[in-house]
């Protein structure tokens, strides 16, 4: 089969005869169309961040059945598919809990095992969830990152009628911004420094769009909740700038919920971290997008929804395609840093 494999740091090599997975009692075969990158797929790539060589990374994926195994049900040859990446073990404390997420046993699509970077991938039944086949497969890719998005709001105890500062304007971002006035924020404000995505978040549904670049940013966007603060502030980028951001935006007894992934060591002043003392404000993080009963609704709304056209991939969400073989290319561009959206890899 055709795959983009990983055979050590900087070195993605396209393939057109890589073994091809043989389909086993309760799996699925996925001929996979579209991948996401994912920006934790950077740093195994470009940062020796791989688990182990060779592997096949990718888990942002929309496809369709080629072939089940023995006792699958639920789905069948042809049907169009998301696939859930997360393989945890059901046995521990956490997986009893359905607190998927945090099982220190689990197995991962796209890391652990091969992934999506592939013509063909494998998926237990439980993790493949089927779609509805009018959404495009490039859309179906981005259903994992829109879990992410709707997992974050969940974990930040979010309820409606309320302000939300969505800090970050990449695909989680974005999608956090989506969901919050699908699950009915009364203003949403979201906060970027790179310009030539403010009109991204206006698509996205974002009421008011404050532009970081901007020395006054912080007093204007203050002055959208009446020098209060905001109820709720979740942060999508993993930057240092962010999330000490967050800490100034959120009121007195807000919630802050930190979805990105930060890149760099963090310190925060005194002043800045005696907030949490003063703001009495409540602090969680969010990890992936599983709750139970397995996968969660986090994966069952996102479907539900796509299909409905509430959640959207707003014209400018997809910054580029490129053919799996052209896969070094598209890390390249991150390398470069050359990119300002998500970056697929399709399979025709």
């Amino acid at each position: 089969m055709r795959a983009a494999v990983l055979y050590g740091n900087e070195d993605i090599r396209y393939e057109e005869n890589y073994p091809e997975p043989e389909v086993k009692p309760g799996m699925v075969k996925v001929r996979s169309m579209a991948s996401g990158i994912c920006g934790s797929d950077i740093p195994r790539v470009l940062a020796n961040g791989a688990r182990k060589y060779p592997i096949i990374l990718g888990h942002e994926c929309g496809g369709y059945v080629v072939e089940t195994g023995d006792g699958v049900e639920s789905v069948k040859p042809g049907d169009h598919v998301a696939i859930v990446p997360l393989i945890p073990c059901m046995e521990c404390e956490d997986c009893e809990a359905g607190n998927y997420s945090l099982c220190k046993h689990y197995s991962f699509i796209g890391s652990r095992q091969d992934g999506t970077f592939a013509e063909f991938v494998m998926a237990p039944e439980e993790n493949v969830i089927k779609v509805d086949e009018h959404i495009p497969f490039e859309e179906v890719a981005l259903f994992e990152p829109c879990t992410v998005a709707l997992h974050g709001l969940k974990q930040g105890n979010f309820k409606p009628g309320k302000t939300v500062a969505i800090l970050g304007g990449g695909t989680v971002g974005l999608f956090a911004m989506q969901w919050a006035k699908i699950l009915g924020a009364e203003k949403v404000v979201a906060f970027e420094y790179v310009k030539e995505k403010l009109e991204l978040s206006r698509k996205a549904g974002a009421d008011e769009i404050v532009w970081t670049a901007e020395e006054d940013y912080m007093d204007k966007a203050m002055a959208l909740t009446g020098g209060r603060g905001y109820d709720y502030v979740f942060e999508t980028a993993g930057s240092v700038v962010t999330m000490h951001m967050a800490f100034e935006l959120v009121k007195n007894k807000g919630q802050i919920c930190f979805i990105g992934t930060p890149t760099a060591d963090i310190t925060f002043t005194p002043r800045q971290w005696e907030n949490i003392n003063r703001k009495e404000m409540y602090i969680t993080g969010s990890w992936m997008s599983y709750s139970k009963p397995w996968p969660g609704d986090e994966w069952e709304l996102t479907q539900k929804h796509f299909a409905a056209g509430d959640l959207k991939c707003i014209e400018g969400m997809i910054h580029k395609e490129f053919d799996l073989k052209d896969a070094d290319k598209a890390f390249t561009m991150f390398k470069n840093k050359e990119v300002k959206g998500k970056i697929l890899l399709t399979c025709r």
